[in-house]
């Protein structure tokens, strides 16, 4: 297309503009812009039904004026955005619907503009549609957090030996380790209902940075667009982007549990491991080796989660400007809703891997009784028993286990524990073999562990039984949001569709 003249029908001029956009520019700047068309197409319709509404009812537009406007935004309503006419030699999406508003209505389309820039429909219009995506995406972890606790209830007594730098650590229980995850996906939850809240606040009558002349109602138009509160400063509400970060920071750290879970997934999985297997359905088979069985979810999963990364540091990168600046909104809309959408799919899929997962829970107790894991355990009984400092007590243990090693016995004994107890405190311990066997039983240690949020099987089925409360008020919370979005898109329609019968 030639820059020498701006296209028949062209919309952005101004005096000093007095050819078409050049196609480099197009090719680079207008056709991001377009691609954000179908994310914005019906909030944008939203947004112009909602200020043509309050346009006659603070007294701007006469209903006779505001009639055939409304009569043909109500037709677009109900088009998809593949069938209408977005073309990226006129800029963004708005400025295609003014285009065929304007060949359909003539100069009343114009109306439409009384009060408004095009900037404000666009930041409505998406934040509608991030609204809609915080919804799913809560509804996503709160699925999520069920799965998790469900599995975290139903291996409550699977006795493991809990691991730190995979080193085994202390007797546990698989289902405490499942129910750390649950416990971070309530905080997600937390995390996405704040961002709503700051996406849930309404734009609609920023004029152009500071204001309107008219006498709109900004908290009328706000209900009309099922928005929850009104922005309370209308520069910020138009060109702030930190709420989308927030939005983008709450998915990647939902998707990031993923990622560890998936680690430690995969490594449980393993043969030198064999504590899971994962569904076969989320499996990929080796091309060349047969008795391959890839864990292929949990590679996705992995990767998603540094992808989200990647795009939040993005996100945060375009926001480094001067204030009111386009940088940091010019590749947002489809970075932001594509990450979320993103995590959403992620997310889904962990579900499914949670869901889907085999407990193999012989080997898992074989390992809660090896290596030595109530060491700490048999400290801790000696240094209450016979009123050792815990430091002592942790020496004579140390001593013992290094002596049990070197003997080549693999367990302590009660001759092993007397002499490290000379060893260290120049007298022996009065250990007996039940007293020794009690102090170092695994199911023992666990069931001991029964403070709030601890591993015993009573406490993880109690921290269940609150996770899958916590996603019950989520999923209550989440229902009623739609319901008011629905509830003020329907009125908006009426009262639009009650303006275009006007005689």
């Amino acid at each position: 297309m030639s820059s020498s003249r701006p296209p028949e029908g062209y919309l952005g001029g101004t005096a000093r503009i007095t050819s078409g956009p050049a196609p480099e520019l197009v090719e680079a700047g207008y056709a991001l812009e377009i691609s954000d068309a179908p994310l914005l197409h019906r909030g944008l319709t939203l947004a112009d039904l909602a200020h043509l509404a309050e346009l006659v009812d603070c007294g701007a537009l006469s209903r006779d004026e505001a009639a055939p406007v409304g009569t043909a935004l109500l037709k677009l309503l109900g088009s998809p955005a593949a069938d209408f006419p977005y073309d990226p030699v006129y800029g963004d999406a708005y400025n295609s619907r003014e285009r065929e508003l304007e060949r359909e209505l003539g100069a009343a389309a114009g109306r439409l503009h009384l009060g408004r820039t095009r900037r404000e429909a666009g930041r409505i219009a998406f934040r509608l549609a991030l609204r809609d995506r915080l919804l799913s995406l809560h509804a996503d972890v709160t699925a999520f957090a069920a799965a998790v606790a469900d599995q975290a209830a139903r291996h409550a007594a699977a006795l493991w030996a809990d691991t730190t730098y995979l080193q085994p650590a202390q007797p546990s229980t698989f289902g405490h380790y499942l129910g750390g995850f649950a416990e971070q996906a309530v905080r997600h939850l937390d995390r996405i209902e704040t961002a709503y809240r700051h996406v849930d606040s309404s734009p609609g009558g920023a004029g152009g940075v500071g204001g309107t002349r008219l006498p709109l109602d900004r908290a009328r138009l706000a209900r009309r667009l099922g928005f929850g509160a009104v922005g309370p400063h209308t520069r910020d509400a138009m060109w702030s982007a930190d709420v989308l970060a927030d939005a983008v920071l709450a998915a990647t750290q939902a998707v990031a549990t993923l990622s560890q879970l998936a680690s430690d997934l995969e490594i449980f999985a393993t043969p030198a491991f064999g504590y899971v297997t994962l569904d076969t359905s989320l499996c990929r088979a080796s091309v060349l080796m047969p008795q391959k069985r890839n864990p292929y979810a949990l590679s996705v999963l992995r990767g998603g989660a540094g992808t989200l990364v990647g795009r939040l540091t993005g996100l945060l990168a375009t926001g480094l400007t001067p204030s009111a600046r386009t940088d940091n909104w010019l590749y947002a809309y489809g970075e932001v809703a594509g990450a979320i959408d993103l995590a959403g799919r992620l997310l889904r899929l962990a579900c499914a891997v949670v869901t889907g997962l085999s407990v193999h829970t012989d080997a898992l107790a074989e390992q809660a009784a090896s290596h030595f894991t109530a060491a700490a355990d048999l400290a801790e009984e000696l240094a209450q028993r016979f009123r050792l400092d815990y430091r002592t007590a942790y020496r004579v243990v140390g001593q013992a286990v290094a002596m049990a090693l070197g003997s080549g016995a693999g367990k302590l004994t009660v001759p092993v524990v007397r002499s490290a107890a000379a060893k260290i405190t120049g007298a022996e311990l009065p250990i007996t073999a039940d007293m020794l066997r009690e102090m170092t039983d695994p199911a023992t240690a666990v069931s001991a562990r029964n403070g709030l949020g601890g591993a015993s099987p009573a406490r993880v089925r109690e921290h269940s039984r609150r996770v899958r409360h916590r996603a019950g008020t989520a999923r209550q919370w989440n229902s009623a949001r739609r319901a008011r979005i629905q509830e003020a898109e329907a009125g908006l329609v009426a009262a639009v569709q009650a303006l275009a019968c006007t005689p």
